[in-house]
């Protein structure tokens, strides 16, 4: 077996590691005595001397990695949890939007579009800029049929409503006023709805159950493409019991352009920093590889044959994270591509 097979797991190795997953992982990250630098856990490949072995573990996610030198024993992450093997993985500080956004002189998708497809800037009148997943529209019946009433952006609450400070009806620019976005000269769509999300302050995290960073603004159907820069239409939506650790994945983002990465761990619950010393704490995460940096939040993650996976959302220099395209279909009740692949 090559490295390239030994990264991805069986549907029977899932559902071992799931097992020991739920069993231990709100205890083991409960912040009254969780290990330092620990800020979550998924379900991922175990590594050994810098391979991947094919065998399921828990993935205990750490802002960087210390030398059991420098831990105390209080602090190092047992061998085994709820006798599944564990690894860790660091994975930095990952913050929604990934960081400060970078300027847009030289940016191709920071510029007005009409009709705009996904990977273009988008945003609420008071944010930075951020970037379109795809054009979507609202659930209609149980076998797809019917003709949509109304036309959406999709793209992530931070970016279309201002981290839950926006009102439905608030104008959403593109480009995002960063890149140069004006009301109204510039108003693409319309808030209409947007997953609210918990916060730490004032709620505890442990009590969180974030599961998306996600909101939808109206728009004109002329003024919508469907599309994605330089990947182009998705042709559907994978649903989260196939999405697997090892799964090679692409999106195009309004600053880095377009990229590729891999599947790291799923199922993760991760604690995300927000603006104003906010942290919320997301469950049923999609870590990847860093395809990301500061202005992507609202990239479509798709597969290498454009199959939706994921909203991304937040990131650091050295991950990604990723909503999961099933919840975000279910809470918004918006349609991603007519058919699960």
């Amino acid at each position: 077996m090559d490295d390239k097979n030994r990264m991805m797991l069986s549907t029977v190795d899932i559902e071992a590691a799931r097992t020991a997953y739920r069993a231990v992982a709100d205890d083991f990250l409960d912040t009254a005595h969780r290990c330092a630098n620990v800020i979550g856990m998924g379900i991922g490949v175990k590594w050994k001397n810098a391979k991947p072995t094919g065998e399921p573990a828990l993935v205990v996610l750490v802002t960087h990695k210390q030398s059991k030198e420098n831990l105390c024993s209080s602090d190092l992450i047992p061998e085994k949890l709820a006798g599944m093997q564990t690894d860790v993985l660091a994975i930095g500080c990952p913050i929604a939007g990934g960081g400060e956004v970078m300027e847009s002189s030289m940016l191709t998708l920071a510029k007005p579009s009409r009709p705009v497809k996904g990977g273009f800037s988008v945003g609420h009148m008071s944010i930075t800029a951020g970037t379109i997943a795809t054009s979507v529209y609202d659930i209609l019946s149980d076998d797809g049929l019917g003709i949509p009433a109304k036309y959406y952006i999709l793209s992530n609450n931070h970016v279309l409503a201002n981290s839950n400070l926006a009102s439905p009806g608030d104008p959403v620019l593109q480009p995002g006023p960063l890149d140069g976005g004006k009301y109204p000269q510039h108003r693409i769509a319309t808030l209409s709805r947007f997953v609210p999300i918990t916060f730490e302050p004032p709620v505890p995290r442990e009590k969180h159950n974030n599961l998306v960073d996600a909101a939808i603004a109206e728009g004109d159907f002329q003024e919508l493409d469907r599309e994605i820069y330089w990947i182009g239409p998705v042709r559907g939506w994978k649903p989260k019991k196939d999405i697997t650790v090892g799964m090679y994945v692409q999106k195009t983002g309004r600053t880095t352009k377009y990229s590729v990465g891999r599947i790291t761990a799923i199922e993760a619950t991760v604690d995300v920093n927000y603006d104003g010393g906010r942290t919320a704490r997301f469950k049923d995460q999609i870590i990847t590889t860093n395809i990301s940096a500061g202005g992507d939040s609202g990239s479509l993650v798709t597969t290498l044959d454009n199959i939706a996976v994921g909203l991304l959302f937040a990131g650091s220099p050295m991950a990604t994270i990723v909503n999961q395209i099933e919840n975000v279909r279910s809470l918004l009740k918006v349609e991603i591509a007519a058919e699960a692949i």
